[in-house]
Protein backbone atom coordinates (compact mmCIF):
# COMPACT_ATOMS: atom_id res chain seq x y z
CA UNK A 1 0.00 0.00 0.00
CA UNK A 2 1.33 3.41 -1.00
CA UNK A 3 0.29 5.60 1.91
CA UNK A 4 1.85 8.70 0.38
CA UNK A 5 0.28 8.84 -3.07
CA UNK A 6 -2.90 6.80 -2.75
CA UNK A 7 -6.32 8.39 -2.32
CA UNK A 8 -7.00 8.88 1.39
CA UNK A 9 -10.11 6.73 1.15
CA UNK A 10 -8.12 3.90 -0.43
CA UNK A 11 -5.57 4.14 2.37
CA UNK A 12 -8.29 4.03 5.01
CA UNK A 13 -9.95 1.09 3.26
CA UNK A 14 -6.64 -0.79 3.41
CA UNK A 15 -6.38 -0.07 7.14
CA UNK A 16 -9.95 -1.23 7.65
CA UNK A 17 -9.28 -4.55 5.92
CA UNK A 18 -6.06 -5.07 7.87
CA UNK A 19 -7.48 -4.38 11.33
CA UNK A 20 -10.41 -6.73 10.66
CA UNK A 21 -8.01 -9.46 9.59
CA UNK A 22 -5.98 -8.81 12.75
CA UNK A 23 -9.08 -9.21 14.92
CA UNK A 24 -9.01 -5.64 16.23
CA UNK A 25 -12.66 -5.05 15.31
CA UNK A 26 -15.68 -7.15 14.34
CA UNK A 27 -18.55 -6.43 11.99
CA UNK A 28 -19.39 -2.77 11.66
CA UNK A 29 -17.71 -1.77 14.90
CA UNK A 30 -15.10 0.98 14.78
CA UNK A 31 -14.60 3.91 12.43
CA UNK A 32 -11.79 5.66 10.56
CA UNK A 33 -11.09 9.16 9.31
CA UNK A 34 -8.45 11.31 7.67
CA UNK A 35 -8.04 15.06 7.29
CA UNK A 36 -8.25 16.22 3.67
CA UNK A 37 -5.18 18.34 2.78
CA UNK A 38 -5.84 22.06 2.33
CA UNK A 39 -9.51 21.61 3.27
CA UNK A 40 -11.56 22.24 6.40
CA UNK A 41 -12.83 18.69 6.00
CA UNK A 42 -12.27 15.00 6.70
CA UNK A 43 -13.18 11.73 5.08
CA UNK A 44 -14.91 9.55 7.67
CA UNK A 45 -16.50 6.12 7.44
CA UNK A 46 -20.24 6.03 6.92
CA UNK A 47 -22.68 4.84 9.55
CA UNK A 48 -22.85 1.05 9.74
CA UNK A 49 -19.87 0.51 7.42
CA UNK A 50 -18.04 -2.79 7.79
CA UNK A 51 -14.35 -1.93 8.07
CA UNK A 52 -13.33 -4.96 6.06
CA UNK A 53 -15.51 -3.89 3.10
CA UNK A 54 -14.71 -0.22 2.65
CA UNK A 55 -14.51 1.57 -0.70
CA UNK A 56 -14.45 5.19 -1.83
CA UNK A 57 -18.24 5.27 -1.75
CA UNK A 58 -18.45 4.30 1.94
CA UNK A 59 -16.93 7.55 3.22
CA UNK A 60 -18.63 10.83 4.00
CA UNK A 61 -16.93 14.22 3.66
CA UNK A 62 -17.56 16.43 6.70
CA UNK A 63 -16.40 19.92 7.66
CA UNK A 64 -14.23 19.98 10.78
CA UNK A 65 -15.37 23.45 11.81
CA UNK A 66 -19.10 22.80 12.02
CA UNK A 67 -19.76 19.12 11.20
CA UNK A 68 -21.74 19.89 8.06
CA UNK A 69 -21.41 17.92 4.78
CA UNK A 70 -18.40 19.07 2.78
CA UNK A 71 -17.88 19.49 -0.94
CA UNK A 72 -14.47 18.11 -1.95
CA UNK A 73 -13.29 19.46 -5.28
CA UNK A 74 -16.11 19.79 -7.77
CA UNK A 75 -17.68 16.39 -7.18
CA UNK A 76 -20.35 16.03 -4.45
CA UNK A 77 -19.48 13.32 -1.91
CA UNK A 78 -21.61 10.18 -1.59
CA UNK A 79 -24.90 10.93 0.16
CA UNK A 80 -24.32 8.74 3.22
CA UNK A 81 -24.60 9.40 6.92
CA UNK A 82 -21.26 9.63 8.77
CA UNK A 83 -20.45 7.34 11.67
CA UNK A 84 -22.30 7.80 14.94
CA UNK A 85 -18.91 8.65 16.47
CA UNK A 86 -18.49 11.71 14.24
CA UNK A 87 -18.40 14.02 17.28
CA UNK A 88 -15.40 12.10 18.63
CA UNK A 89 -13.44 12.53 15.40
CA UNK A 90 -14.29 16.21 15.02
CA UNK A 91 -13.43 17.05 18.64
CA UNK A 92 -10.03 15.39 18.29
CA UNK A 93 -9.20 17.16 15.03
CA UNK A 94 -10.16 20.49 16.57
CA UNK A 95 -8.05 19.86 19.68
CA UNK A 96 -5.06 18.52 17.72
CA UNK A 97 -4.20 20.44 14.52
CA UNK A 98 -1.18 18.14 14.15
CA UNK A 99 -3.39 15.07 13.72
CA UNK A 100 -4.35 13.98 10.20
CA UNK A 101 -5.73 10.49 10.84
CA UNK A 102 -7.85 8.85 13.54
CA UNK A 103 -8.55 5.15 14.03
CA UNK A 104 -11.25 4.02 16.46
CA UNK A 105 -11.39 0.25 17.10
CA UNK A 106 -12.66 -2.29 19.63
CA UNK A 107 -9.53 -4.39 20.33
CA UNK A 108 -10.40 -7.33 22.58
CA UNK A 109 -7.25 -7.62 24.67
CA UNK A 110 -6.98 -3.91 25.39
CA UNK A 111 -10.63 -3.88 26.44
CA UNK A 112 -10.26 -6.99 28.57
CA UNK A 113 -7.37 -5.42 30.47
CA UNK A 114 -9.45 -2.29 31.01
CA UNK A 115 -12.33 -4.39 32.36
CA UNK A 116 -9.88 -6.10 34.72
CA UNK A 117 -8.60 -2.74 35.95
CA UNK A 118 -5.14 -3.22 34.45
CA UNK A 119 -3.26 -0.72 32.32
CA UNK A 120 -1.35 -1.57 29.17
CA UNK A 121 2.39 -1.80 29.76
CA UNK A 122 4.98 -0.23 27.44
CA UNK A 123 7.17 -3.32 27.07
CA UNK A 124 9.28 -3.04 23.90
CA UNK A 125 11.17 -0.29 22.14
CA UNK A 126 8.54 -0.39 19.37
CA UNK A 127 5.80 0.20 21.94
CA UNK A 128 7.76 3.13 23.36
CA UNK A 129 8.39 4.61 19.92
CA UNK A 130 4.85 4.33 18.56
CA UNK A 131 2.73 4.60 21.70
CA UNK A 132 4.84 6.63 24.15
CA UNK A 133 2.01 6.53 26.67
CA UNK A 134 -1.51 5.12 26.86
CA UNK A 135 -4.25 6.98 28.71
CA UNK A 136 -7.64 5.63 29.75
CA UNK A 137 -10.76 7.72 29.20
CA UNK A 138 -13.42 7.03 31.86
CA UNK A 139 -16.63 5.52 30.53
CA UNK A 140 -19.03 7.82 28.75
CA UNK A 141 -21.86 6.75 26.47
CA UNK A 142 -20.63 6.04 22.93
CA UNK A 143 -21.52 8.61 20.31
CA UNK A 144 -22.07 11.43 22.79
CA UNK A 145 -20.58 14.89 22.85
CA UNK A 146 -19.56 14.17 26.45
CA UNK A 147 -17.31 11.31 25.33
CA UNK A 148 -15.96 13.44 22.48
CA UNK A 149 -15.11 16.40 24.72
CA UNK A 150 -13.47 14.29 27.43
CA UNK A 151 -11.36 12.31 24.95
CA UNK A 152 -10.24 15.46 23.14
CA UNK A 153 -9.28 17.08 26.45
CA UNK A 154 -7.17 14.06 27.38
CA UNK A 155 -5.49 14.02 23.95
CA UNK A 156 -4.74 17.75 23.99
CA UNK A 157 -1.39 17.19 25.76
CA UNK A 158 -0.09 15.14 22.82
CA UNK A 159 -1.33 11.71 23.90
CA UNK A 160 -1.92 9.66 20.74
CA UNK A 161 -3.26 6.40 22.18
CA UNK A 162 -6.33 6.30 24.40
CA UNK A 163 -8.42 3.42 25.69
CA UNK A 164 -12.10 4.32 25.93
CA UNK A 165 -13.19 2.39 29.00
CA UNK A 166 -15.65 -0.47 28.29
CA UNK A 167 -15.82 0.72 24.69
CA UNK A 168 -12.72 0.69 22.51
CA UNK A 169 -9.60 2.64 21.68
CA UNK A 170 -8.73 5.68 19.63
CA UNK A 171 -5.30 6.26 18.10
CA UNK A 172 -4.08 9.40 16.36
CA UNK A 173 -1.34 10.13 13.85
CA UNK A 174 -0.05 12.78 11.51
CA UNK A 175 -0.40 10.20 8.74
CA UNK A 176 -2.72 7.24 8.19
CA UNK A 177 0.28 4.93 8.19
CA UNK A 178 1.47 6.13 11.60
CA UNK A 179 -2.00 5.80 13.14
CA UNK A 180 -2.20 2.28 11.67
CA UNK A 181 1.12 1.28 13.21
CA UNK A 182 0.04 2.69 16.56
CA UNK A 183 -3.17 0.68 16.48
CA UNK A 184 -1.31 -2.56 15.83
CA UNK A 185 1.33 -1.83 18.48
CA UNK A 186 -1.32 -0.91 21.05
CA UNK A 187 -2.96 -4.31 20.83
CA UNK A 188 0.41 -6.09 20.80
CA UNK A 189 1.36 -4.28 24.02
CA UNK A 190 -2.01 -5.29 25.49
CA UNK A 191 -1.47 -8.91 24.50
CA UNK A 192 1.95 -9.04 26.15
CA UNK A 193 0.54 -7.44 29.27
CA UNK A 194 -2.30 -9.96 29.40
CA UNK A 195 0.06 -12.92 28.91
CA UNK A 196 2.11 -11.76 31.87
CA UNK A 197 -1.08 -11.32 33.90
CA UNK A 198 -2.31 -14.81 32.95
CA UNK A 199 1.04 -16.30 33.94
CA UNK A 200 0.87 -14.58 37.33
CA UNK A 201 4.01 -12.63 36.48
CA UNK A 202 2.64 -9.15 35.84
CA UNK A 203 4.64 -7.72 38.72
CA UNK A 204 7.78 -9.03 37.01
CA UNK A 205 6.97 -7.51 33.61
CA UNK A 206 9.61 -4.88 32.94
CA UNK A 207 8.63 -1.66 31.18
CA UNK A 208 10.83 -0.34 28.39
CA UNK A 209 13.94 1.16 30.02
CA UNK A 210 13.77 4.84 30.92
CA UNK A 211 17.10 5.31 29.14
CA UNK A 212 15.46 4.56 25.78
CA UNK A 213 12.42 6.70 26.54
CA UNK A 214 14.61 9.62 27.60
CA UNK A 215 16.50 9.38 24.33
CA UNK A 216 13.25 9.44 22.35
CA UNK A 217 11.28 12.07 24.22
CA UNK A 218 13.45 13.65 26.88
CA UNK A 219 11.15 12.22 29.56
CA UNK A 220 9.78 8.81 30.40
CA UNK A 221 6.54 7.42 29.04
CA UNK A 222 3.57 7.51 31.35
CA UNK A 223 0.67 5.06 31.36
CA UNK A 224 -2.51 6.34 32.99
Amino acid sequence: MNYVHGDLRDQLAYVGFDVVQAGLVAGSGGNLSARIPDEDAIWVTGSGSWLGRLSRTTFAAVRVSDGSPALVGNVPPPAIEPTSELALHLALYRARPDVNAIIHLHPQTALLLDALGEHIRIVTTDHAYYLRRVSTVPFRLPGTTELAALTAAMAADGTDCLVLSQHGCVVLGDTIELAHKRARNLEEAAELTYRALSAGRLENLRDCPDEFLDRLYGSTAVTV
